[in-house]
């Protein structure tokens, strides 16, 4: 009499899948992904360039769905052809991009250059990211991701525009993160702004809070070595493209304690802090 027996998988590599999902507070799922949807721990990996499908819970809002995905809002606006941030329905199947930017459905006629010219993307980028040739004739049809692309078109009559940054204010609440300095970018990215200084400069934590994450190494996503720091307000502040991290994961810290040097690591063009407030408005 045969007995049924279970398959063994002889590599432990075999079934393995994408990134692992972490409890952060015991509330919040963390996928194990970069903050711009790259393999972050796994830097050896290609880039996933799978798009996801989200189906909307109650309770839901964009800017939770955005953050579990580690892509922008107006990433999943624009994706999913919505008017507003609140324009979404428990039941509701969102498309999700793998990493912050645009999806673009090939037209006849358009070439590598021009698409990513629309977008204000940037070209390197675009042919890593997808897989092209820079030189190859696109087929209409095909659909491309733009990393950090923008759809910069204005909106048809009567509908309004998503305008980053937006939140509640807390005046006050948060410290500069570097002393002095100069703003070399305004809003961009997930609210955030670039603040330039010497590299080996502090960095300052903007406000008490607990580290809930701490990358020393790696791209991640474009940011680099960074910093993100939960706060009592219910917010976050990131800190990237760091020379080095002196804090931990879950380690406490107070408003202007230094947390790490700046630098230029990641996607970055000279020493800065890419300063991102997630959940209120950014002062700077």
């Amino acid at each position: 009499m045969f007995l049924l027996e279970s398959d063994l998988a002889l590599d432990p590599n075999w079934s393995r899948g994408g990134g692992e999902i972490t409890v952060v507070d015991g509330s919040a799922l963390e996928p194990e992904l970069g903050p711009l949807g790259t393999a972050s721990d796994l830097k050896d990996l290609p880039v996933s360039d799978q798009i996801s499908i989200y189906v909307v819970r109650e309770g839901d809002t964009l800017s939770e769905i955005a953050e579990m995905f580690r892509v922008s809002v107006n990433t999943i606006i624009w994706a999913n052809d919505l008017r507003r941030a609140t324009d979404i329905k428990e039941g509701q199947v969102l498309v999700i991009l793998p990493i912050t930017g645009v999806r673009h459905t090939v037209a006849k006629g358009e070439t590598l250059q021009s698409i990513v010219k629309k977008y204000r993307g940037n070209l390197e980028e675009v042919v890593q990211f997808n897989g092209l040739d820079t030189d190859a004739a696109l087929a209409a049809g095909a659909v491309i991701i733009i990393p950090d692309g923008e759809v910069t078109a204005p909106p048809a009559a009567g509908q309004p525009r998503f305008v980053r940054g937006g939140g509640p204010e807390y005046i006050g609440y948060y410290l500069r993160p570097i002393r002095g300095g100069v703003k070399t970018q305004g809003l961009h990215g997930y609210n955030g702004v670039d603040l330039a200084t010497a590299a080996g400069e502090p960095i300052y934590a903007a406000a008490a809070g607990r580290v809930v994450i701490s990358k020393i190494s790696g791209w991640n996503g474009g940011y680099g070595a960074y910093i993100a720091i939960k706060h009592d307000n219910g917010t976050q502040t990131l800190y990237a493209h760091n020379q080095n991290n002196i804090v931990s994961v879950g380690q406490t810290v107070v408003q202007g304690q230094v947390i790490g040097y700046v630098g230029s690591t990641g996607k970055s063009t000279g020493p800065h802090v890419h300063f991102e407030v997630r959940g209120a408005k950014n002062p700077f």
